[in-house]
């Protein structure tokens, strides 16, 4: 990511600014319909039969893939970098994972189960999780696969 340098930067007037400003605009206007036409195409893609028996371990045991749904049509599941011969989880997953907590129930009314899953040990996970107050489900990937 490049910074600005503030010491540096081009100061215009205020009629020079909005002209820059309206430029600008057309070309956010034209990121945004290629962007929505972009993620219309991806969730036009065609899906793929799941047929691998996928097992993940948690606090209650083994489940499947098809499990972690909870009756729900759609499964979110986020990768949670934990490798399992690190002290502590990946900096940027934990921040997203505190925001987690509050967000659980907004996913159930549309009809969606969020997941986290990790390859780190279940103890660690379950210490981490106790430690940072977390109430949403950490699984950890069986050893009999690899996503």
């Amino acid at each position: 990511m490049s910074k600005t340098d503030p010491t540096n930067h081009k100061i215009v007037s205020l009629d020079e600014w909005r002209e820059a400003r309206k430029q600008f605009l057309i070309k956010e206007k034209e990121f945004t319909r290629l962007r929505d036409q972009l993620s219309r195409q991806r969730r036009e893609l065609p899906w793929v039969k799941v047929e691998k028996n996928y097992v993940f371990e948690g606090p209650e045991g083994e489940k499947t893939l098809a499990d972690l749904f909870e009756g729900r049509r759609q499964l979110v599941v986020y990768h949670f970098m934990f490798a399992p011969d690190w002290d502590r989880p990946c900096r940027s997953c934990s921040f997203w994972a505190d925001n987690f907590n509050g967000i659980t129930i907004h996913l159930t009314h549309p009809d969606v189960t969020l997941v986290a899953i990790s390859r780190a040990p279940s103890e660690k996970l379950e210490g981490f999780k106790r430690r940072m107050g977390w109430s949403f489900l950490v699984l950890v990937r069986h050893q009999r696969f690899q996503l």
